[in-house]
């Protein structure tokens, strides 16, 4: 999964390219303020070049939704700025419920992404049934005995058919 606080695009430009050079450098991120410091750390880079047009050779730990070749999300650092209240294993958690929620990370407001996922996240678990073991422990009041009894596989299957879902190990409310 991505972590936004990592990213790195290496910018080139094209006419440097097309004349056979890869020239360029790799930027980190989280160096910069905004995209318009990110730019123009860009345009000093390639200050040689009187038509600038940048080329985003590769890049690590920005979602695709982000980026290509030639373009970087405006939300970009909004969004890196906006996580940075999460800990590295809720940025992971967030990427994940990204992903599966088909959220657009270009254009959806990150402080409304922030406040839902909040809503709908549940947490870390090695397994769909560890988190049913543990929301046994937390809202029923069961003797020791009928714990003992208690069928934590099916009550999982069951709590995930419908109201939670698990990526990876984290789980979910479902909306």
């Amino acid at each position: 999964m991505e972590n936004l606080n990592e990213a790195q695009i290496y910018v080139g430009t094209y006419e440097k390219y097309n004349n056979g050079s890869l020239f360029g450098k790799w930027l980190t991120l989280s160096d910069y303020i905004d995209k318009d410091d990110f730019l123009n750390a860009c345009k000093d880079l390639h200050n040689d070049e009187p038509n600038l047009e940048l080329m985003f050779q590769d890049w690590e730990e920005i979602p695709d939704s982000l980026i290509n070749e030639c373009w970087l999300s405006e939300n970009f650092f909004t969004l890196r700025d906006t996580l940075k209240e999460l800990s590295d294993i809720e940025q992971e958690a967030f990427m994940a419920w990204c992903n599966n929620g088909s959220y657009d990370l270009d254009t959806e407001d990150c402080q409304d992404l922030l406040d839902s996922f909040r809503d709908e996240y549940y947490g870390e678990y090695d397994c769909e049934e560890d988190f049913a073991y543990q929301l046994v422990e937390d809202c029923y009041n069961l003797p020791k005995f009928a714990k003992t009894y208690f069928d934590y596989g099916k009550f999982a299957r069951d709590l995930f058919c419908c109201d939670f879902w698990f990526d990876d190990r984290f789980v979910f409310r479902r909306t």
